[in-house]
């Protein structure tokens, strides 16, 4: 059984920048050295339109430094991300630097509607670029309504994804039935969706699964995702589920190891999980009430799992 305990809330100064004017949601680590850490995460402007910015971390986990500009801005009126672009999972492969964002729109009929993007680092500059003004996947057949948050893998030369979908939509976020699904792709662009729900709705109140963090430790996929719904999980609260193949899952919401603490800053909810490994242990990053609007927290695994 996993079990985190909770070091401190990692504070975010405030820059001053119009782009930064609240939350720090999303949160995703990439260790750049051994001393130091990248966090990318997502604030918004007083308009709530989300960009993705990072701070790096030292040892002590004391921020260091903020970007001095968006790594990945809202799209121009009328694109999948006009409204926003939020921080999904950063992935290196063959020295190639990818960012799988989220795009999403306002709407009339529902409340949103997102959709995944892709980023690419240009080592010429040092910036990232959106690769399209269109999105990565888009509503489909298969997910028709709309998609979120994806975590990606790289192995055996396949590149394999799981995000969110909607099985419904209407007025309000309770009616999303929001779902973990699964896809695969050669070469990160293209990509092949399969329809099978990994992460599935516990009874007939749970309505959302959303933003998974998906590991593969000892040859076991250990995914980490945010749960709702419930009478007694109003709020978000961390799951855990353990597969084999990456394909069928076993959800564990009771070895999670981690909850709302009883008062303060993640007492009323706990959600979007990053779990990575630095200086030889496991580390999680999480959002607490408001979803990100009182920062993120560090927890680190302190037994064996």
């Amino acid at each position: 059984m996993f079990h985190w305990k909770k070091i401190k809330l990692i504070d975010i100064p405030r820059t001053g920048f119009s782009w930064m004017h609240s939350h720090a949601a999303n949160p995703f680590a990439v260790p750049l050295t051994d001393s130091l850490l990248r966090i990318y995460f997502t604030t918004r402007d007083e308009y709530s339109r989300s960009h993705v910015v990072w701070a790096d971390v030292d040892i002590n986990f004391d921020v260091t430094q903020i970007s001095q500009r968006p790594v990945i801005e809202p799209g121009t009126p009328g694109c999948f991300d006009d409204s926003g672009a939020a921080m999904g999972c950063y992935l290196e492969v063959m020295q190639h630097h990818y960012i799988f964002y989220l795009g999403w729109n306002l709407k009339i009929t529902v409340p949103w509607q997102n959709s995944i993007g892709l980023a690419m680092l240009d080592n010429s500059t040092g910036l990232f670029h959106k690769t399209s003004r269109a999105p990565l996947l888009d509503r489909s057949d298969e997910d028709p309504f709309s998609i979120s948050y994806p975590s990606v893998l790289f192995e055996d030369g396949m590149f394999r994804m799981w995000y969110g979908s909607n099985l419904a939509w209407g007025k309000d976020e309770t009616t999303m039935d929001h779902v973990i699904k699964y896809a695969y792709s050669r070469d990160g662009k293209n990509w092949t969706r399969t329809n099978k729900i990994c992460i599935d709705l516990h009874g007939a109140e749970e309505y959302a699964i959303a933003r998974p963090c998906v590991l593969k430790i000892d040859g076991l996929y250990r995914m980490w995702y945010s749960y709702r719904g419930s009478r007694a999980t109003k709020g978000y609260r961390i799951g855990y589920a353990e597969s084999m193949d990456g394909l069928t899952w076993n959800r564990k919401d009771d070895r999670a190891g981690i909850d709302v603490s009883k008062d303060g800053w993640d007492s009323e909810m706990i959600c979007y999980a990053n779990v990575f490994f630095f200086r030889n242990k496991f580390y999680m990053l999480y959002n607490g009430n408001g979803y990100g609007k009182t920062g993120f927290g560090l927890a680190i695994e302190d037994g064996r799992f």
